[in-house]
């Protein structure tokens, strides 16, 4: 179910900036801004063009009122205050419509040695300080004394040695992992049996081949063919190949069929096909086959959560091979190939740009590629079926009629406006406007609107609500991270109400997408850019409940209201479940569960109106407890072989991971406290 939020009170956001310099006469800044404001008309409409309009003119641009409306008066407002005397607007002034990010003037803050995310600048906001507080006496790095009541203290107390059985009961569950051991090098690379590998290699077809074109169907077939007519011959490339595919697919199965003992398999293989790309470089990791085994580990390592926070790193390494090889050149300029070829590597490097900038968002870090670096054309929008080793000319579909190809072309038409928005949040020297963020926001949802629009009408031909839910995932996740800046000083500025509704509405979308079971697994186990969507989203959300549950039995509306509380609400529990379900299946987080019941806690007792500092620990113990138990399930009867790891004698970076084993940190409540 998807809501749409519209908010009366904007939450109090704050951000860790630099002060800027003021003039003598910021005293009179905000009554020159207001008599500004003042002059402009309530409902002018701008009809500016924007990327996806030119990109695609057979569909007619969506006028959202209010998006255009506030445009209008934005650029009303600058006009206006050109006429105003320059000496009597501060610089803080001018910067509100200028080019004020509040990102690149921040202070930079390294969490286990890595930058943090833009997430993190949401995490100083005060409603989250009770919360702060409680985790920080929980971990030792907090004053227990500054809690009054002496049975908080207690309960801190309690969850701190719970969180401790955590740590270690993780610690023993990650020493089976291959990554752990020099003697993981012997991996085992057994397919299993035929009929559960045809399943789950029919899987990946049906889900991640829509929006990541790396394997040409009846080629994959055919060579799946011969593998299972001799697999103890069968190539290394071919074998990892097949066994990536089944991994991936193995995703989305329902859980009584992926059991624990193929996922243990399935990382065998990821690790197997990361140590063999690691290897020197020789022919056979240099070709389009090698790039395919490439892209398909990219995607099973965040599909699986091995490393996914890592994966911009490896982008890097994916991008340099591929334009080695020439994929960052269009066919055309290069030596005579088929069309097969020709389809081939324009697909490949579509989805290498798309594995680039997923990755770019979520790290904070440069994109590493722009358009003055390829001219590779997009691919046809055609089936595979269509495309023969034999073809000599391809008649592709009109972009209106649904394709294997169609999705891969519709992330590639946003490409420009993507790039774009990770130029203005990660560049070093980039100014974010107010202006951009609204029309590059306009861009991505109209871009979303005509793909949903899409889908309904071509789910006879095969949209699933898997595709659905996945490509607009990929598409909308851009907005929070460009909103956020100015969500952030919406209640000092109303101006910027819109980035803050936008927020939560992305945010609400992402938490309550299509019901759909191969997405609900995926996100249940998946780590890198699917983890990421469901942190920017719980952060929007929980912010958004404490500041309108307080606000709201503040001014006695809380009954009056509840039709805005309860879906935040709802979303929060939907995510509190989530993220135990992520602990059955794999998670050795904890912290992420923890966090959401102490914030349903505080939510609770302000509605109350009583004290939260005992009802957030409360929340905090029944929850630890509840992980720990969930934990020691899936320990089992290992616990007994596995000797627990002793703390003094690891290396510093065996200690830091044995501290800090808690793969899905929530890095938006970690801020300034040394405790992340």
């Amino acid at each position: 179910m998807r809501h749409t939020m519209s908010t009366s009170t904007a939450c109090n956001v704050t951000t860790s900036t630099s002060n800027r310099t003021t003039s003598d006469h910021g005293g009179r800044e905000n009554e020159t801004l207001n008599a500004a404001a003042s002059t402009l008309g309530p409902n002018d409409l701008s009809n500016t063009p924007g990327a996806n309009e030119i990109q695609n003119p057979t569909r007619p641009r969506f006028v959202d009122p209010e998006l255009h409306h506030l445009r209008e008066r934005v650029r009303r407002l600058e006009r206006s205050l050109v006429h105003v005397p320059v000496h009597d607007i501060s610089q803080a002034g001018r910067d509100v419509l200028a080019g004020e990010s509040g990102m690149p003037d921040a202070q930079i803050i390294l969490n286990k040695t890595r930058i943090m995310r833009w997430s993190h600048w949401v995490g100083i906001a005060k409603e989250f300080e009770p919360i702060i507080s409680c985790y920080g006496a929980i971990c030792g790095f907090g004053d227990i004394n500054s809690f009054k009541s002496a049975e908080t203290r207690a309960l801190i107390v309690e969850t701190s040695g719970l969180l401790q059985k955590c740590k270690s009961v993780a610690r023993t569950l990650k020493i089976g992992r291959p990554s752990r051991c020099l003697s993981s090098l012997n991996f085992d690379l057994t397919p299993p049996s035929r009929e559960m590998a045809d399943k789950m290699a029919a899987l990946y077809f049906q889900s991640f081949e829509s929006t990541h074109r790396i394997l040409h169907e009846p080629t994959f077939w055919r060579v799946y063919e011969r593998f299972w007519s001799s697999p103890e011959t069968a190539s290394g490339i071919l074998r990892l190949q097949v066994l990536l595919v089944i991994a991936i697919g193995s995703s989305l199965a329902p859980h009584v069929e992926s059991d624990s003992g193929l996922r243990q398999m399935v990382h065998q293989w990821i690790y197997a096909a990361e140590t063999w790309l690691s290897g020197p470089l020789e022919k056979d990791r240099l070709n389009i086959s090698g790039l395919q085994i490439h892209c398909l580990v990219m995607l099973a390592r965040q599909v699986f959560s091995i490393g996914g926070e890592f994966i911009w790193v490896s982008s890097g390494s994916l991008i340099h091979r591929a334009m080695q090889i020439g994929l960052h050149r269009d066919p055309k300029h290069l030596p005579p190939m088929s069309v097969l070829q020709a389809q081939l590597r324009r697909r490949l490097w579509a989805t290498i740009l798309e594995l680039v900038v997923q990755s770019s968002l979520d790290s904070a870090l440069p994109s590493r590629i722009s358009f003055d670096e390829f001219d590779t054309e997009p691919p046809a929008n055609s089936n595979d079926n269509e495309i023969g080793e034999s073809a000599t000319e391809l008649k592709p579909h009109p972009k209106e009629t649904f394709t294997g190809t169609s999705m891969q072309i519709i992330l590639l038409d946003s490409l420009p406006t993507r790039l774009r928005i990770l130029s203005l949040l990660n560049g070093l020297n980039s100014e974010l406007s107010y202006l951009d963020v609204l029309d590059l926001s306009a861009d991505i949802l109209q871009t979303c609107r005509q793909w949903n629009t899409f889908a309904r009408e071509n789910k006879a031909s095969g949209i699933t609500p898997f595709h659905q839910n996945l490509l607009d995932y990929l598409l909308r996740r851009f907005l929070i991270p460009l909103h956020c800046p100015f969500a952030n000083k919406a209640r000092v500025n109303p101006l910027f109400h819109y980035s803050l509704k936008v927020s939560i509405d992305t945010a609400m979308t992402i938490a309550s997408p299509e019901p759909d079971e191969g997405f609900f697994n995926l996100m249940a186990i998946g780590g890198g850019l699917f983890k990421e969507g469901i942190r920017y989203a719980t952060s929007i959300i929980s912010l958004e409940l404490l500041a309108q549950v307080e606000t709201q039995y503040l001014d006695g509306a809380l009954h009056r209201n509840s039709h805005y509380i309860n879906p935040l609400k709802k979303a929060i529990a939907e995510m509190t479940s989530q993220s135990l379900e992520r602990i059955r299946q794999g998670e050795t987080n904890v912290k992420s569960h923890m966090f959401l019941c102490m914030i349903t806690a505080q939510a609770e007792a302000t509605e109350e109106g009583v004290s939260g500092e005992g009802r957030v620990a409360k929340g905090a113990r029944d929850s630890i407890s509840l992980c720990l138990e969930l934990l020691q399930n899936r320990l089992g009867t290992t616990s007994m072989s596995i000797p627990t790891p002793d703390v003094e004698s690891m290396s510093i970076g065996e200690r830091d991971d044995y501290t800090y084993g808690l793969d899905f940190d929530m890095d938006f409540f970690l801020a300034e406290t040394g405790f992340s």
